[in-house]
């Protein structure tokens, strides 16, 4: 093949207390990577995708993707050129720099048949991801995976793929802000108290089993997140606001996808999500932040390879 285009959807990361061990994919918003072969030995990024991305091949989490695949293959001497679509906002919260970096290195494999396996695939992507946004697998596994995962020991890329309650709607509030994975990070507590650990520990045993069982009810009580949330929060104006919109309004949870500024909830159905975003869009337009609202689902499927049009 002379080329070949890979997308990967947008995701959550952590899913409120399941800090850098739990994600969900996300229906629809992806980001698409365009690979075709050069004569030229290399990897060259011919657009980025967006004027505030970086053209380099070593700053560029699709470009780091690919040139980790064709490493972890054997193939680093292969030339190839990549234009990458950004469906996803920059510094939003929703997982660009993971599926940026997930379809690079699928759209490489496919290019030249390396044949790499999954956890290869996470290897290449993973290596790219974490130049940029730290060492974690709650935004690489879903978009390459699909579904809700647990990352039960991400050295040993051992995870746990979790059941989505049917019906299940996600509302995504977009603000018009961005933040920086680094900086959501860097407000993170470097220890919590022992009640604190436990008590998100037993959130997530819960979460875990609400999704296993179709508990709404359950659900809504385990998305709670006390260590990350309220770190991050002050950094976020008009979450607070938006949060207490969404659950006043029936979400089942709601919190911030990754390190934001992105806002996520769930919702037993469509109706149900449509009220929770106009509630959730007018909490940050009294604050006089824009917000668009999209309302999807957890994509059961993530990374693809896509004829080239």
């Amino acid at each position: 093949m002379s080329g070949v285009q890979a997308y990967a959807p947008g995701s959550v990361g952590n899913i409120g207390p399941g800090l850098d061990i739990m994600g969900m994919a996300l229906a629809g918003a992806g980001d698409t990577v365009r690979a075709t072969r050069s004569a030229t030995p290399g990897v060259v990024v011919l657009d980025p995708g967006h004027p505030d991305l970086p053209r380099e091949a070593g700053a560029n989490t699709a470009a780091l993707a690919a040139q980790a695949a064709l490493r972890l293959a054997g193939r680093a001497g292969e030339g190839i050129e990549l234009r990458i679509t950004k469906g996803l906002p920059l510094s939003g919260g929703q997982g660009g720099s993971a599926a940026s970096a997930v379809a690079g290195a699928v759209a490489t494999n496919a290019l030249f048949s390396l044949g790499l396996a999954e956890r290869e695939l996470l290897e290449a992507a993973l290596a790219a991801e974490a130049c940029v946004a730290g060492w974690h697998l709650d935004n690489i596994l879903p978009s390459l995976i699909g579904g809700i995962v647990l990352i039960r020991d991400a050295r040993a890329y051992d995870y746990v793929r979790l059941p989505v309650p049917p019906g299940l709607k996600v509302v995504v509030a977009h603000p018009g802000q961005r933040l920086r994975t680094a900086e959501g990070r860097a407000v993170l507590p470097a220890e919590v108290p022992r009640d604190l650990a436990m008590f998100q520990a037993a959130q997530v045993a819960a979460l875990v089993l609400a999704l296993s069982t179709n508990d709404h009810a359950l659900l809504a009580r385990a998305l709670d997140d006390r260590i990350a949330e309220p770190a991050r929060a002050p950094l976020l104006p008009g979450f607070a606001a938006a949060k207490r919109a969404a659950l006043e309004t029936g979400a089942l949870g709601c919190s911030i996808s990754g390190s934001g500024p992105t806002a996520f909830a769930f919702a037993g159905s469509e109706a149900a999500a449509r009220g929770i975003g106009a509630a959730m869009q007018q909490a940050y337009a009294s604050e006089q932040i824009s917000c668009s609202i999209r309302i999807t689902e957890v994509s059961p499927t993530g990374a693809r390879v896509e004829a080239i049009p």
